[in-house]
């Protein structure tokens, strides 16, 4: 198995050509599929990278299921809520899907930094002399049992001169270059795929989580100065590092929201439901000085059957802290193991659906420190209001992928630019009908 080979890879968009693009948000607490219309638009000071304003035009969302961690558990579940997450986008767009890009959270999310360097051939740089480091390092970068999902060249170097971000026609005799490698289990990407193929879908390309989150819900200056994304999901915590308009650092762990609704539900003795309800509603990681007095109505489960009582609030507060505290904790350890700076001017986007308990931010600076604020998915027309939150970056990332995805490194003969029409969709249309039919 050669592992940099295995996750799809996207050519970018063309700049100035229109397209219909399906992405699927798969999760451990939901699954999300868009499709929408990219139509070429004028760079953007705010939102830099992107060369298309996405308009959607259908919108599935389906509580997930079969899924674990960011995993496949159950692939018979997986695929039966795929199906119902696509059919409703399907439905509401009036067009039929044919292939997506997806997310991968699980698989145990990893980055590794790598180098390399050439000798120039005619002295000035050419396209040849770039293509052969990059090749470099990322087969310094293929190991066994890994997938690579993103090859991100970091910057070139000729002699002691660093930082090059384009060296050709420049003249040098050796051509260095820095890459970021960024993988997950080959097993998890693979049965991943196949949970997607089974709902006869192609997959387009495989994005890691922190890095869709971070095109979606990052603007100005942020990944140029230096910001980490923290996207809180169900079943993951997962990190992505921004610096030098880069992504050049992911992590990730396996405890989210799922696990605070989890607490909930062995601490008050109820339905797992009614505790996601209640968190919903009701949850904070702060405790507020009418905590005591304010009652909320729960829902208990015993012998007798369920029977509906009341508790103060602060009682919901301590159940809910301690898990919150967990989980930033983690995030700062692994901030730290990554060299990320710890101080007052470091900046920490919160996103995915679990940062939007009531008091997050403020004990984000107090655990993590730095500057905090709320990520949701921007530049997108066409969203309904459910879909505005923080829960949906990771989907909206998904759509603007193809349009940063031309900085990769891609091996000849891999990947493909998605389409309207033409001969590649019909001959997808007719290996369908062939599945369904014999």
């Amino acid at each position: 198995m050669n592992p940099p080979t295995l996750a799809p890879r996207l050519r970018p968009l063309p700049s100035r050509k229109s397209t219909i693009l399906s992405v699927l948000d798969i999760g451990t607490s939901k699954i999300v599929s868009l499709i929408a219309r990219l139509n070429p638009t004028e760079a953007s000071e705010t939102l830099r990278g992107r060369t298309h304003r996405c308009r959607i035009l259908g919108i599935g969302h389906q509580r997930s299921r079969g899924m674990k961690g960011g995993t496949v558990v159950d692939m018979l579940e997986a695929e039966s809520a795929i199906r119902l997450a696509v059919d409703a986008a399907e439905r509401m767009a009036g067009v039929q899907v044919e292939s997506v890009i997806i997310n991968v959270t699980g698989g145990r999310l990893a980055s590794q930094l790598f180098d390399a360097k050439v000798g120039i051939v005619s002295r000035a740089v050419g396209e040849n002399d770039v293509h052969r480091v990059l090749e470099a390092c990322a087969h310094r970068g293929a190991q066994q049992g890994r997938a690579v999902l993103h090859a991100l060249p970091m910057g070139f170097s000729l002699g002691e001169t660093r930082s090059i971000r384009d060296p050709r026609g420049m003249i040098g005799d050796e051509l260095g270059a820095a890459m970021h490698v960024l993988s997950c289990d080959a097993a998890a990407a693979r049965n991943l795929m196949l949970a997607v193929e089974r709902c006869h879908l192609s997959v387009d390309a495989m994005v890691a989580t922190p890095y869709a989150s971070g095109l979606s819900a990052l603007v100005d200056d942020e990944a140029e100065l230096g910001t980490a994304v923290i996207d809180m999901g169900g079943g993951t915590t997962s990190i992505g590092l921004f610096s030098g308009g880069s992504l050049v650092h992911v992590d990730a762990f396996a405890v989210g929201g799922h696990h605070v609704t989890m607490d909930v539900a062995r601490g008050l003795n109820m339905r797992l439901a009614d505790a996601e309800r209640l968190k919903t509603l009701h949850g904070a990681c702060l405790a507020a000085s009418s905590d005591e007095r304010d009652m909320i109505g729960v829902t208990q489960a015993d012998d007798d059957g369920d029977h509906a009582t009341h508790v103060p609030k602060s009682h919901l507060v301590r159940i809910i802290k301690p898990r919150i505290e967990e989980i930033l904790e983690l995030v700062r350890d692994r901030l730290h193991a990554a060299g990320f700076p710890a101080h007052a001017g470091r900046r920490l986007v919160l996103t995915g659906g679990a940062c939007q308990l009531t008091g997050l931010p403020e004990m984000t600076k107090r655990i993590v420190s730095g500057q905090v604020r709320i990520g949701r998915p921007l530049g997108v027309q066409g969203l309904p209001d459910v879909a505005k939150s923080p829960a949906f970056s990771a989907s909206v990332g998904l759509m603007i992928y193809p349009q940063v995805s031309g900085i990769e490194h891609f091996r000849p003969g891999v990947g493909h630019a998605p389409t309207d029409a033409g001969s590649d969709r019909y001959m997808r249309r007719v290996g369908r009908w062939l599945r369904n039919s014999f």
